[in-house]
C-alpha cells in the first residue's frame, strides 16, 4: 500500500511563549538523534511548565523518533518497499518505550483539552493536539502495522491543523498535517479513497507535496521534517536528484544525525551506478 509513508504526520509545534529556548533545544537535539538530549531540554521545561501540553506533546514525539529509529522505519529502504510496509508481521516495540510515549500523549492530551475548554481558539493546545493525533497515527501505521485503523488518525490531526490554520494561516508548520493529509488520500487504492473523507481534502498527491514545500521553505520546528518527508516522497515518486538535493541541506543542517549521512551516500552511490556508461 503506498499510502504508509504519508501517515506520518508527526509532531507540529510553534514557539512556547515561555521556556521556547528549551523546546528549540529539544528540536534541535530530536533531529541529530540526540535523544537523551533532548528528553532533558524537555525535563527542564515541564518542571518549569507543568500544565504546559507542548513538552508533553513534544516528549511524544522525541519517544516515536527514537522507536523509529531503533527498528529502522526512518530509511528509505523501508518506505520504497510497499510490501516491507504493509506486511502484517509486526515489529518488536520496546514495552517501556511504548507505555511513556502513551503517556505523553494522555498528558499533552489532557491539559491541551483543559485549555480548549476555556478558550477553543488556544492554538498552542490546538498544536498539542495536533503532535499527539500524528505520533499515534505513525506509531499504530508503521509499528504496530495498523495502517487502515490509523486513517481515523490521520483525519483527527487534519481537523486540529485546519482549525489552527484558519485562526492564523502564517501558522506555516500547520500546512505539513494538511499537506501530508493531502498526500495520504491520494496515495489510498480507489476503493479505500471512496470510505475515507476529510473536508477541504481532494486527495491530490501533488498538491500535498507543495503544501509540505511550504513547510520546508518557512516552516519553524517543523522545517526539518518537512524537508525529511518531501525527500522520502521523492524517492517514491523516481525523484532521485530532488531527494539528494534534500537530504544534502539536512546532512549540512543536522551533521550529528548518521541517518541523513547514510541516506546521502547509498542515493549518491545508486544515482551513480545508474548513469549511463560513459557518462
Amino acid at each position: 500500500m503506498r499510502y504508509a509513508l504519508a501517515v506520518i504526520s508527526l509532531a507540529l509545534t510553534l514557539p512556547s511563549p515561555s521556556g521556547a529556548n528549551d523546546i528549540d533545544l529539544a528540536f534541535a537535539r530530536l533531529y541529530n538523534f540526540d535523544f537523551q538530549a533532548a528528553h532533558n531540554a524537555l525535563n527542564r521545561h515541564i518542571t518549569a511548565h507543568p500544565e504546559d501540553p507542548m513538552g508533553y506533546a513534544v516528549r511524544s514525539s522525541v519517544y516515536l523518533f527514537y522507536e523509529m529509529d531503533r527498528l529502522s522505519i526512518l530509511e528509505s529502504q523501508f518506505f520504497s518497499d510497499d510490501k516491507r510496509i504493509a506486511e502484517k508481521k509486526k515489529l518488536k516495540p520496546d514495552p517501556v518505550v511504548r507505555a511513556q510515549l502513551f503517556k505523553a500523549i494522555d498528558d499533552a492530551q489532557s491539559r491541551a483539552q483543559r485549555r480548549l475548554d476555556a478558550n477553543p481558539n488556544d492554538e498552542e493546545a490546538l498544536f498539542s493536539m495536533c503532535i499527539t493525533a500524528g505520533v499515534h497515527t505513525d506509531y499504530a501505521a508503521l509499528v504496530e502495522k495498523k495502517q487502515i485503523g490509523s486513517l481515523s488518525l490521520v483525519k483527527k490531526g487534519a481537523v486540529y491543523a485546519q482549525r489552527l490554520l484558519k485562526l492564523n494561516p502564517n501558522y506555516y508548520d500547520a500546512y505539513l498535517t494538511t499537506g501530508m493529509t493531502e498526500y495520504v488520500i491520494g496515495s489510498l487504492p480507489f476503493f479505500v479513497r471512496w470510505f475515507v473523507k476529510v473536508d477541504n481534502i481532494s486527495g491530490d498527491k501533488e498538491k500535498g507535496i507543495k503544501t509540505v514545500e511550504i513547510v520546508a521553505a518557512k516552516g519553524n520546528y517543523l522545517k526539518p521534517f518537512a524537508k525529511i518527508l518531501l525527500a522520502m516522497a521523492h524517492l517514491r515518486e523516481k525523484r532521485p536528484r530532488a531527494a539528494e538535493r534534500i537530504l544534502a541541506e539536512l546532512v549540512n543542517d543536522y551533521p550529528e544525525n548518521p541517518l541523513f549521512k547514510k541516506e546521502l551516500s547509498l542515493l549518491s552511490v545508486k544515482m551513480q551506478s545508474a548513469k549511463p556508461t560513459g557518462e
